[in-house]
């Protein structure tokens, strides 16, 4: 593999990692730190949602930098990927804590950007000069 695809996959194995370890907390922290909060129902749901995602992309990015190999392209659809998964994760993750629950306006722009990440990976493994 190239140094670049092993950079893919090692941010993805990083993600992984890291949202194993958030839904861990999630899990066994979290719920002791909200409990008796009126919200803490829909903070639990956002945590799970968050740490679903996060660990699903995570996963995703070690199959990418492993399948890519050393065709061109994959790095622009890799990197909306990791964003989309900082920022979607990320703000969930954050209200979930007790951020102020406007961060919702932007967790969406994550989500685009794991939409426009994976129609693009989609579209690099089609081309055949890269099959």
């Amino acid at each position: 593999m190239t140094p670049r695809m092993n950079a893919i996959a090692a941010t993805g194995a990083t993600l992984s990692c890291l949202g194993v370890g958030m839904g861990a907390f999630g899990a066994h922290g979290l719920e002791s730190l909200l409990e008796g909060a009126p919200e803490a129902v829909k903070r639990m749901g956002w945590w799970t949602t968050a740490g679903e995602y996060h660990l699903l992309h995570g996963v995703a990015l070690v199959a990418v930098g492993a399948v890519a190999g050393r065709r061109a392209g994959f790095l622009a659809p890799a990197c909306c990927l990791v964003l989309g998964t900082v920022v979607f994760s990320g703000t969930l993750y954050a209200m979930a804590l007790g951020a102020p629950t406007i961060l919702g306006a932007v967790t969406p722009l994550g989500g685009l950007a794991l939409m426009v990440g994976w129609a693009w990976l989609g579209l690099r493994f089609m081309r055949r000069s890269d099959v």
